[in-house]
């Protein structure tokens, strides 16, 4: 699509790939009927072409738009204009129809029509008829609609249907154009009604239409001193389908005021001030669309005006918008027709991206995936009982069953238990709580364990194989205490950097410490002596400023007593003797300044050098001493289980040496396990069985 240019209108060419994407905005032109038409300077051609009469000159002109509306009727023009848009909004696609132009050249009559004429009546009240129809036809859907009617008057907006509109008492706080992710942009506080019927909704848009704010002046008695946003909220849900998803768009339909030259109206007053604001925010809502039409661009003003920010998503965005350009037919007029139709041409130049709204009800969904989960329980339940498995229970543990399974936790650490039966999935949680909360007693657990152990009052199953080994003559192998001391501190988590960086600076790092606090010592020195230094050059420096300004003074004097020749001895020399003297002491000071300077600069960096150092050299005495590496935990935890299995042979069954190999492999599978899990489970069972 092309908008071709001969000298005023700019030339804007979309490729392919674009074209294939995203959809122009549609823009047509609606001309004033009226007796007088410059055929001269106008000629509306067929194909929706509107061209300067005198062709061949250098100031003609040419525009290439949807169509041109000469001489129509309502009807013709919502068909051609708004019923696209219409229909798309029942299927869930945005759509904005706005009439812009000149005061006084048929937007509000486009828009809303004649109130008193059935058949006069405009753009909105036939699509509010066009949507009930529908809504009566599409049986399988339910649909709702809800209305809002906005008004921007001198950057102020006002709700047309507030039920506060005649109250004294306004909103505590003023509506505002807000923002928000997966909304898009929409009016705090802004009255939505819910309709049912064509006559309802019409009766909101007529009490809306005799709030609107009316003026007039020498070119339209009844002028619109606002722009107008009607929107309709429609909701269209599937009644045949159980599905969550529900599609939701809006129509707004706007009657932008219209462009007035203060010359041609003679506003003063009131309407004088209502003609600047009209004028700022419509000249805002060109340098909008400019932004628009250049691709290059990444950043639209929209947020200029409140105009230009409420129509955010209608130009340009996720919606299908359609411009009517109202212009006038006369000759007086042709400055400002052509002024609109630039406006227009701008306007497609516009691209927008319209994709159908689909939205997720959550209660909905939640009912769906309720229903889902009882059938995923039934199916198995039916497939645990073709396997002969017994059910289960998908709801909370009681009391009696948690008790159970911390006893059977118990039991497992103990010894006595050898494995747990799993059933459901609730008890794999209980049970690895129950194993957190061991794991969270450990240390004051951990002692009271040693001193039982050494005493020989360990559990009855410990003293059962106490016995047994005692009976047998047989001599127990014992842990080295080397090992213990691996496990110990593979168990318990290490201490916090913080804790142990203070002892390795008096102990491994005491050196590169020492190195670093004389560092610091002599860069603070360094940084006093610059202070010093600092003052001493900005004190001589104000003494050379002061002496310079005497003796600019004294010259001045001289000069108006006509004296020009200094001798010596005089005020004058005395004072350029000593402006010579401070120059060469600034002089002095400031290279010494230079010099300490670079001193500092040097120091810092060997500061910086040694802390570098320093707490490279405690991560890695940290490591080596509080992190034991992966190879040496498992060197460690083999010949810990080899210590202890064997252990366990002798005592059971010396011979059996199928069972050592199984017992050897199972305790190594079981001491990585939990040594990934939580580290206190390798002492206590290695301990008890042990």
């Amino acid at each position: 699509m092309k908008c071709s240019k001969t000298s005023t209108v700019p030339r804007c060419v979309s490729d392919g790939a674009d074209t294939a994407q995203r959809r122009e905005v549609s823009v047509f032109v609606r001309i004033r009927p009226t007796a007088n038409f410059a055929h001269g300077l106008i000629e509306c051609l067929p194909d929706g072409k509107l061209q300067d009469s005198k062709k061949g000159q250098l100031s003609s002109w040419s525009f290439r738009l949807e169509g041109v509306l000469q001489d129509v009727s309502q009807e013709e023009v919502y068909a051609r204009v708004c019923q696209p848009v219409v229909q798309g909004a029942l299927d869930g696609y945005n759509g904005t129809v706005m009439c812009f132009g000149q005061t006084g050249a048929g937007k509000t009559y486009t828009m809303t029509g004649s109130t008193e004429s059935y058949k006069q009546r405009g753009i909105i009240p036939r699509a509010l008829q066009e949507v009930f129809r529908e809504v009566e036809k599409r049986t399988e859907h339910s649909i709702s609609v809800h209305l809002s009617y906005l008004e921007i008057y001198n950057e102020t907006l006002v709700d047309l249907l507030s039920p506060l509109q005649d109250s004294p008492q306004r909103p505590p706080r003023g509506m505002v154009v807000m923002e928000e992710p997966g909304r898009g942009v929409f009016i705090r506080d802004l009255s939505l009604h819910p309709v049912h019927s064509e006559e309802a909704a019409l009766s909101l848009l007529f009490e809306g239409e005799m709030n609107r704010i009316i003026g007039s002046h020498a070119m339209n008695r009844n002028s619109s001193r606002s722009h107008c946003i009607f929107t309709l909220h429609i909701e269209s849900r599937s009644q045949i389908l159980s599905d969550a998803k529900y599609i939701a768009s809006k129509l707004n339909l706007v009657d932008l005021a219209g462009s007035e030259r203060l010359g041609k109206t003679g506003s003063e007053g009131q309407i004088l001030k209502e003609a600047t604001y009209i004028n700022k925010s419509l000249s805002f809502l060109e340098q909008a669309i400019l932004a628009l039409a250049d691709h290059r661009r990444d950043h639209v003003p929209f947020r200029q005006t409140k105009l230009t920010h409420a129509l955010k998503d209608s130009l340009g965005g996720n919606c299908n918008t359609v411009l009517v350009a109202n212009v006038y037919g006369e000759a007086a007029h042709i400055e400002e027709t052509l002024s609109t139709l630039r406006f227009a041409s701008r306007m497609k130049c516009v691209r927008s991206d319209p994709a159908v709204n689909e939205h997720i009800d959550p209660a909905l969904q939640i009912r769906k995936l309720q229903k889902e989960v009882q059938m995923l329980k039934e199916e198995l339940s039916i497939h645990n009982t073709l396997v002969n498995r017994p059910s289960t229970t998908y709801e909370p543990l009681s009391e009696a069953q948690q008790a159970e399974i911390s006893s059977q936790v118990q039991r497992y650490l103990d010894g006595s238990l050898k494995e747990i039966s799993i059933t459901s999935i609730r008890q794999v949680h209980a049970v690895f709580a129950q194993f957190k909360l061991f794991d969270l007693n450990y240390d004051t657990l951990m002692p009271s364990f040693s001193q039982n152990k050494r005493q020989g009052d360990g559990s009855p199953v410990s003293r059962k194989r106490v016995e047994s080994a005692s009976k047998s003559k047989l001599t127990s192998v014992q842990m080295p205490e080397r090992e213990q001391e691996c496990l110990l501190s593979v168990s318990r988590p290490p201490p916090s950097k913080s804790e142990v960086f203070e002892d390795f600076k008096l102990g491994q790092g005491n050196k590169i410490n020492c190195i670093l606090k004389e560092n610091k010592a002599v860069l603070l020195e360094r940084r006093s002596l610059l202070r010093q230094l600092t003052d001493e050059v900005n004190t001589v420096k104000r003494e050379i400023d002061c002496t310079t300004a005497v003796i600019q003074q004294h010259n001045e004097i001289q000069e108006t007593q006509g004296q020009y020749l200094l001798m010596e001895g005089e005020p004058e020399a005395t004072l350029l003797l000593q402006l010579r003297e401070l120059k060469a002491l600034y002089r002095q000071r400031y290279e010494a300044l230079r010099s300490i300077k670079a001193e500092v600069n040097y120091c810092q960096h060997l500061v910086d050098q040694c802390r570098v150092r320093l707490l490279s050299e405690f991560e890695s005495w940290y490591k080596n001493t509080f992190l034991l590496p992966e190879d040496e935990v498992e060197i460690t935890l083999d010949s810990t289980i080899a210590h202890v299995s064997l252990d366990n042979i002798i005592m059971l069954l010396s011979s059996a040496e199928s069972f050592y190999n199984a017992r050897c492999r199972t305790l190594k599978r079981v001491c990585v396990f939990f040594l990934n899990c939580t580290s206190v489970f390798i002492l206590f069972h290695l301990d008890i069985d042990g």
